[in-house]
């Protein structure tokens, strides 16, 4: 606008010059002809318009769309949302574009979403382009942050607080996509609360669930993910003895016991390989009371020749505890060897059916009867030790 006012004003002076240099040549300013009213008029007019403001639309050159945060997007208007999650691992935004240019939508790991009774934090951080007047959906993967959310489908609000001690560990998850949701959750969960081991697991207590106000069934975890979230914290320098998970001893012969979770397990304890047989003899031998049991399915799991052999004796010792008489025996068919049904059968008919020892060997022959059947037919079968020549007890 002032470039048009400055060319208006500059066609004047060049005009008024023009008279002046026709007087300067000696042409008489009194022999040219004057101007109509008209002319005046629209001379006058041009002018104005010339120096008027244009209001006509920018021209816009098409580029990457702009990059705008999901809050900062809804204070400036570009959108309107709405959220609703399950109180848990996801969160889904319901968008609705105010904005008449595309632009990019991002949500960061750390925002968080409450209601009156939950409160989330987003642990992946997502995005999607918005175009305008279009709706969108965005799924975000979030974590609760206490343990007495409600986990049900809710709507809930943006929020603006911060979680600093989480900063650490989000940074983590956005390096490993391999963890899930669970491994996150648990890992979120002893650093906003230090929850106990029992409180955590599927698996059942040795000790038994202490009576608790607080129901966490809706964040309890299987062995592999509490494995991955404990190996992670450790990772970020968090001190094992800070974490109350690990201070129960029954988690370290559950995560040895499981297939799946052994490998991850050894390295999280420090167990060598050619250590292992060690540690399940230790265990066993000298084990806390109430997991020595345990170490009987390790063996028969991972060392199925010794077992074979092994276990009957552990099995028919009336001097042993009943606990370690019953593992022995479900322990036989933890062995996946068909060698293991004829000795069961022998048991039940030793111990008598109508014995708690016969009926947990029929049982255990059942089970075992299955599972060779289920192998032989999808041939999926899990990778057991190869037996070696290790001394037994």
């Amino acid at each position: 606008m002032k470039m048009k006012a400055f060319c208006a004003f500059l066609c004047a002076v060049v005009a008024a010059g023009g008279f002046a240099g026709l007087r300067w040549s000696g042409v008489s300013a009194s022999a040219l002809p004057s101007p109509s009213l008209k002319q005046v008029a629209i001379i006058a007019l041009a002018a104005a318009a010339s120096a008027a403001p244009d209001h006509s639309p920018a021209f816009h050159v098409a580029g990457k769309p702009e990059n705008i945060e999901l809050n900062t997007a809804i204070e400036r208007g570009l959108l309107t949302a709405e959220f609703e999650g399950n109180g848990r691992e996801r969160m889904v935004a319901t968008l609705t574009s105010k904005s008449p240019m595309t632009f990019q939508l991002k949500v960061f790991a750390g925002q968080m979403f409450e209601n009156g009774c939950s409160s989330v934090i987003v642990v992946r951080s997502g995005e999607m382009q918005i175009a305008p007047g279009k709706p969108a959906n965005l799924t975000v993967e979030t974590a609760a942050t206490r343990s007495a959310n409600k986990v049900c489908d809710a709507v809930f609000h943006i929020s603006y607080g911060r979680m600093p001690r989480l900063e650490p560990l989000l940074a983590y998850v956005g390096q490993h996509p391999e963890l899930s949701a669970a491994a996150i959750q648990t890992a979120v969960m002893a650093l906003t609360e230090n929850l106990p081991l029992s409180a955590v697991a599927k698996f059942p207590s040795a000790s038994g669930d202490l009576p608790s106000r607080f129901d966490t069934s809706a964040f309890r975890a299987g062995t592999f993910d509490i494995m991955k979230a404990l190996n992670a914290l450790r990772e970020l320098g968090v001190k094992d003895a800070a974490i109350a998970m690990t201070i129960d001893p029954q988690l370290k012969i559950e995560a040895m016991i499981e297939p799946l979770t052994r490998a991850i397990a050894m390295r999280y304890y420090g167990i060598a390989p050619e250590n292992e047989w060690t540690y399940w003899k230790t265990e066993l031998l000298n084990g806390d009371p109430g997991t020595r049991h345990y170490a009987l399915y390790g063996i028969a799991r991972f060392y199925p020749d010794i077992a074979l052999d092994m276990l009957p004796k552990w099995a028919r010792e009336t001097k042993t505890k009943s606990v370690f008489r019953m593992s022995a025996i479900q322990a036989l068919a933890d062995t996946q060897r068909p060698e293991a049904l004829p000795i069961l059968r022998q048991l039940m008919d030793e111990f008598g059916r109508d014995t708690d020892f016969g009926r947990a060997a029929a049982s255990a022959a059942r089970y075992l009867d299955a599972s060779l059947a289920k192998l032989a037919t999808n041939h999926n079968t899990v990778a057991f030790r190869d037996s070696k020549t290790v001394s037994q007890f």
